[in-house]
């Protein structure tokens, strides 16, 4: 490789120091380098760039997934990684929205419908070894606003938007939480996160290569494997979404107090751990400390813009908010007419500007255009400013509920009923009422019996009368998506039916 990708400067400067640990297979920066090389060289087979060529894969994390995230973004295209977890509908959907031609994955991964989705569409499937041999470009055909990524939303209030990020917002989202987060080169993380959404990509993946640290590979969650790791303290750092860390203290549990206490003191000892991606309760960030010490950092962000906002590295870390702006982001909250909210107690709705902000809805121009206004980016979501400290309440468009006159919170109901003791999972939406304009209504997931007279009582206790559920439904799961946020709207068809 003649080059380096120049916003990945550890390719070129991390040597033999390891770069991604995949089951027994350490990856040291100089073979990822190799790597890179070979799949941008190979992409562009002769020619001069890419010319921004949407090139979809299909891998798990591994440095396979590295090589070619960087490698394309190298070779002058746009890398759009898709979900392994996918089904061939959902793969079709992203596939055509981002008009990609060509689909790199692994033979394993390969089937008969996704094969009838690329002959619908005209694209070729190959894997990362089918690429042709070729001489890497003396100077790579790289710029600053290029397209870098197209990352999809999450599609839990709509069809999924192919949001595109450039070689400059992606090089802003991955320096700023580098400085913000006190990434250092000798960090050690493990990735478990899927791999088609910030929180996976960025956060972890491009934070930990561009710093010079390492990445253990997981191909999925799994608690006691996991757990094991950090009981032998190879991490240093720890990011998961909060029913990840549900997860890991119902594992935690059924050790015995030898074997927690192992676990708990490898918890400990990290510099770091974050939540995100989805509201913490409060009562899981106690829960949390009262077993290793470490108080989470939370933080919020989107697909448009990375993250925003975050609990300081070094001060206090407030439970139930998310801090103040990253450097270089502004925020301001607005009411529904657009006029600026001075108020820190009146909710608002947060507008931002920042230098990681996505450069447009592929293919969708009307989207994009309505996403903003004067040049601020309208996140949809809700919130409050308490001692200097963002709260978030929710969506507006599923999480602000319109009862009887009152601009209620889901959040903020489900953060409450989650303090009941036989309350596992819950999930709060309003629903259609001709009289109260929307009825507050609770999916529940219980441990034991409990029946609706009861936790309405119990309700009645804890909150004010309009806030408490009219409606409720007990289920064994939640409708989730990859990233653990509950799908609200398919829990209207579920109150609807």
């Amino acid at each position: 490789m003649t080059d380096s990708p120049p916003w990945f400067p550890s390719l070129t400067t991390g040597g033999d120091a390891i770069a991604m640990v995949d089951g027994d297979r350490p990856v040291t920066y100089s073979e990822l380098h190799d790597r890179v090389g070979c799949v941008t060289a190979g992409l562009l087979d002769g020619a001069e760039s890419l010319e921004e060529e949407r090139v979809a894969f299909l891998y798990p994390a591994s440095p396979e997934y590295a090589a070619l995230i960087i490698g394309i973004v190298a070779a002058g295209g746009i890398a759009v990684p898709l979900s392994v977890h996918a089904s061939p509908a959902e793969l079709a959907h992203c596939l055509s929205v981002a008009g990609s031609s060509r689909l790199l994955l692994p033979e394993v991964l390969r089937s008969d419908e996704l094969s009838l989705v690329c002959n619908e569409y005209g694209i070729s499937q190959l894997d990362i070894s089918d690429l042709p041999e070729g001489r890497m470009p003396d100077t790579l055909p790289i710029s600053a606003e290029q397209g870098a990524l197209i990352v999809f939303t999450s599609g839990t209030t709509g069809k999924p938007k192919g949001v595109v990020h450039t070689v400059a917002s992606v090089s802003a989202m991955v320096t700023s939480l580098i400085e913000a987060w006190g990434w250092q080169e000798d960090d050690v993380i493990p990735l478990f996160l899927p791999l088609h959404h910030v929180h996976g990509i960025v956060n972890i993946l491009l934070c930990a290569l561009w710093r010079g640290a390492a990445v253990h590979a997981y191909g999925r969650f799994d608690a006691e494997r996991i757990c094991e790791a950090v009981a032998e303290n190879r991490f240093s750092v720890f990011m998961a979404v909060p029913t990840i860390y549900v997860k890991i203290i119902a594992y935690l549990k059924t050790l015995s107090d030898t074997d927690r206490e192992r676990v708990t003191a490898g918890f400990a000892a990290m510099r770091l751990t974050v939540s995100g991606s989805a509201a913490c309760p409060v009562s899981l960030f106690e829960e949390w400390q009262s077993f290793t010490s470490q108080r989470f950092l939370e933080r919020y962000g989107m697909t448009e813009l990375g993250m925003a906002l975050s609990n300081p590295y070094v001060g206090v870390r407030r439970p139930g908010h998310v801090g103040q702006p990253l450097p270089g982001v502004v925020i301001k909250r607005v009411n529904e007419v657009g006029e600026e909210i001075t108020d820190p107690t009146a909710p608002g709705e947060l507008a931002v500007k920042s230098p990681t902000m996505f450069r447009e809805y592929w293919g969708n121009p009307e989207s994009t255009h309505n996403a903003f206004v004067d040049g601020w980016f309208l996140t949809g979501d809700i919130a409050v400013i308490d001692d200097g400290a963002y709260r978030i309440l929710g969506r507006a468009s599923i999480d602000i509920i319109k009862s009887g006159g009152y601009k209620l919170s889901a959040l903020e109901i489900e953060a409450t009923l989650l303090d009941h003791p036989q309350v596992r999972e819950v999930a709060v939406i309003g629903l259609l009422d001709d009289e109260w304009g929307e009825l507050v209504a609770a999916a529940v997931v219980t441990e034991g019996n409990i029946d609706a007279a009861t936790v309405t009582d119990w309700c009645r206790q804890q909150m004010s009368a309009y806030k408490v559920p009219r409606r409720w439904l007990f289920a064994d799961a939640l409708p989730r998506n990859a990233l653990g946020k509950v799908t609200k709207p398919a829990l209207k068809s579920w109150f609807e039916g």
